[in-house]
């Protein structure tokens, strides 16, 4: 191929423009010809100037926007052959031959129709004259990649869909608000938000919000009288001491005979059988607006590379491809098959087969589904006579991180609701020592799914030497039967230091499990670690604003971030934020590196560059700090640009968890208590571990730790996202080539300004 174009098609989604931006500069990196569809299918029907081509700084400064820059509008013309016949003929008038569509399973449909009716419509184009038979012989197939972008989340295919986190941000922000309101009047809330077909924005949103109830299309209420079930369940909440009462409900919630359940419905039931002040929220469109998260950027970035690669490698009468992800890695899926098994969902729930459409919806959600289910209990059932209790005690280790209090408050809920005792042991493994362990109830930790920091308290003091026995001894007081340890690296060693005594101490021959929480995301076993994300979009926030201040003075920052020895932070923020470039102790930084650096940054700023972003790792290099290089850059700049450095230090750690982070901490959590039950029922119980691994959970043996970790460096040996470096220097800032000499012998850049 040597033309491809690119469209976004239905309802906006934050991300788009990231994917719009990824798609193009990939295409020029690898001189490929692209060309951008305004207003959708509209456009292709329309043509003329609707059909452009695009540049490398087509696509500057479009990263952080949300909606889509190239515009969506809906087109019925397109349905019809006729239309899809213009459509071709604009097509072949810009030799257009492959096609990158960004939308809902509506528009890739409408895609892979094209696709398949194109040998036709080139026969019939030829024949009317239209095209010439060089033409037709030359575009005889119509490649078609596929992205979706819906805040929905409800396609096959891809565990995320391109917006649905950052609709995710929007609604539990929301939540939270309404949250403080209604606890000071004691009032309740009814909250609406978008998923006609699909519960995964309803489910996730109460999961991370604590709300107390939720209604979905996949899994209508149990029993003709469910109005007085969840009624019943929101009082007895009411007399343990909540002060609240939150419901949300998914736009095409249903009962179980398939009638549409509305806001003012549960409103009225509400203020009738509780006698309760009852207001609606309806959060509407603002769920899909505002920029998108850092997450939503690097999907739609990484999604956007892998769709141009793979249109390229298409053969002849390939079928359409889906782009999507699975855990951290890009998967190709053939298109049609993503979409037949989608609308298979919508098709159980109009039949009202809702067990089909649970199981169709995966085992992830089925699994949040189970949990929320626990968690909005007004307390925990009441344990089986022939069961056995156990005594389970949460310790907090480590550096703070957002998502500890939420998956404390999981750990707690979710033990008490299997029948177990559950303790909470403050100030980390100081307070094991110290016996400051005090027993939890079911509202010990209501509030918590919100809180940032660490309300058990946390330090990164590790046992050892006296430590062991008194820790043994306070263990052996309290009945401990298994460990919860939720924090970093100091967690993890402390609980393999506590592993290696058991031969001496009986009271460490208990189940342990380690739950990752490091804003570093630097622990072994795991891919991701709770608080991550949030240390993400916290870095990203600030370094959109400092690219504000950046472009209005003509300045290049520095900016350091957090993560000691491992570059997780400062490589997947510098590709959120489209840093020019990012300095990691993994690859290290050299005199050569830099002066190279001076001279891009001479060069762009002579040609019309306005702004410089460099993210820089904390411990890049120890020589050329974060100091160093900003006095070196000013001093080289020649008086064409100023250098400020700004270190975020702390705030990189604070502020609310962000909704995955607060579902990771959840769903871990939920799987640390299964853990300790199944090991507590062995001879010889095992510690472990728990992690997100290639979209699934695992467990990993304390006794691998050593095996996989680089302790000097406290990072994994093995670290996936390092792979994604490619592309960070693909996007951030252009090759020689696109610099081209201008009328009087100056260089330029093709397009306008230099923005990332």
């Amino acid at each position: 191929m040597k033309r491809v174009g690119i469209l976004t098609s239905g309802g906006d989604a934050p991300g788009m423009n990231a994917a719009v931006r990824a798609v193009v500069r990939t295409a020029l990196e690898h001189e490929l010809e692209i060309f951008a569809i305004y207003e959708g299918y509209r456009g292709m029907i329309d043509g003329g100037d609707r059909i452009r081509p695009m540049q490398w700084n087509s696509v500057g400064g479009i990263l952080h926007q949300g909606g889509t820059i190239i515009g969506s509008a809906r087109c019925t013309e397109f349905q019809t052959r006729e239309g899809r016949l213009q459509a071709a003929r604009n097509l072949m008038a810009h030799g257009i031959e492959g096609l990158v569509v960004i939308g809902g399973d509506g528009s890739l449909t409408g895609a892979n129709t094209l696709r398949e009716e194109w040998p036709e419509l080139v026969a019939q184009l030829a024949a009317e004259g239209q095209i010439t038979p060089e033409q037709a012989q030359a575009h005889a197939f119509m490649g078609i990649v596929g992205m979706v972008g819906s805040i929905d989340n409800d396609m096959f295919g891809t565990d995320m869909t391109i917006g649905a986190d950052t609709a995710l941000h929007r609604i539990t922000n929301a939540i939270d608000a309404i949250s403080s309101t209604a606890a000071s009047h004691q009032r309740a809330f009814v909250i609406e938000v978008m998923g006609r077909n699909a519960g995964y924005l309803a489910l996730m949103s109460t999961l991370a919000s604590g709300a107390d109830w939720a209604l979905i299309p996949e899994s209508p209420p149990d029993g003709d009288e469910w109005e007085a079930q969840m009624c019943a369940v929101l009082d007895e909440g009411r007399q343990n001491g909540r002060r609240d009462s939150i419901v949300i409900v998914a736009e095409g919630a249903v009962d179980k005979f398939g009638n549409r359940i509305t806001c003012e419905h549960v409103r009225k039931a509400l203020e009738e059988r509780l006698q309760e002040d009852t207001r609606v929220t309806i959060l509407g469109h603002v769920q899909r607006g505002g920029s998108p998260s850092a997450f939503d950027r690097n999907l739609s970035t990484l999604l956007g590379v892998a769709a141009v690669e793979k249109l390229m490698a298409l053969e002849v009468d390939s079928p359409a491809y889906l782009i999507g992800l699975k855990g951290n890695r890009v998967v190709v899926s053939p298109l049609m098959e993503c979409v037949a098994q989608t609308r298979a969902v919508n098709e159980a729930i109009q039949q009202r087969d809702f067990k089909r459409a649970m199981t169709l919806r995966g085992r992830n959600f089925q699994e949040s589904f189970e949990a929320l289910r626990t968690l909005v209990r007004a307390h925990p059932r009441l344990p089986s006579p022939n069961q056995r209790r156990l005594k389970i005690a949460v310790v907090n280790s480590g550096a703070p991180a957002p998502g500890m209090n939420t998956a404390v408050r999981a750990a707690v809920r979710g033990g008490l609701n299997k029948g177990h005792q559950m303790f909470g042991v403050y100030n980390g493994f100081q307070g094991l020592r110290n016996g400051e362990i005090q027993e939890f109830d079911w509202m010990s930790v209501n509030g918590w799914a919100l809180m940032g920091g660490s309300e058990l308290g946390t330090n990164r003091k590790r046992p050892e030497n006296g430590d062991f026995y008194a820790i043994a001894r306070n263990i052996e007081d309290h009945g401990i039967d298994g460990l919860l340890v939720i924090g970093g690296w100091s967690g993890y060693d402390a609980a393999c230091k506590l592993y290696a005594q058991r031969q001496f101490f009986p009271a460490f021959r208990m189940p342990i499990v380690c739950l990752p929480a490091s804003i570093n995301n630097n622990l072994p076993g795991s891919e991701l670690s709770v608080g991550a994300d949030t240390a993400l979009n916290n870095i990203v926030d600030a370094v959109d604003k400092i690219k504000q201040s950046a472009v209005a003075s003509r300045r290049c920052f520095i900016i350091e971030v957090m993560g000691r020895y491992c570059g997780y932070l400062a490589l997947m923020s510098a590709l959120a934020s489209g840093a020019e470039r990012v300095y990691l102790n993994e690859e290290g930084v050299t005199l050569r590196d830099l002066q190279r650096d001076v001279d891009l940054l001479v060069e762009g700023f002579s040609h019309g560059k306005r702004l410089g972003v460099m993210i820089r790792n904390e411990n890049a290099n120890k020589v050329y700090d974060t100091e160093f290089t900003r006095a070196l850059l000013e001093e080289e700049g020649d008086n064409l640009f100023e250098v400020r450095q700004s270190i975020l230090g702390h705030l990189q750690q604070g502020g609310i968890p962000t909704p995955f982070d607060r579902i990771q901490a959840t769903r871990y959590a939920f799987k640390c208590i299964e853990y300790l039950e199944e090991q507590a029922a062995l001879s010889k119980p095992g510690a472990a571990c728990v992690g997100m691994v290639h979209g699934g959970y695992e467990f990993t043996p304390l006794s691998r730790i050593p095996d996989l970790f680089d302790e000097e460096m406290q990072r994994p040996i093995d670290q996936w996202w390092m792979d994604l470096r490619p592309i960070v220097k693909l996007l951030a800032q252009p090759s020689p080539r696109y610099f081209v000499e201008r009328e009087g012998g100056e260089v330029g850049m093709i397009g306008e300004g230099m923005t990332g």
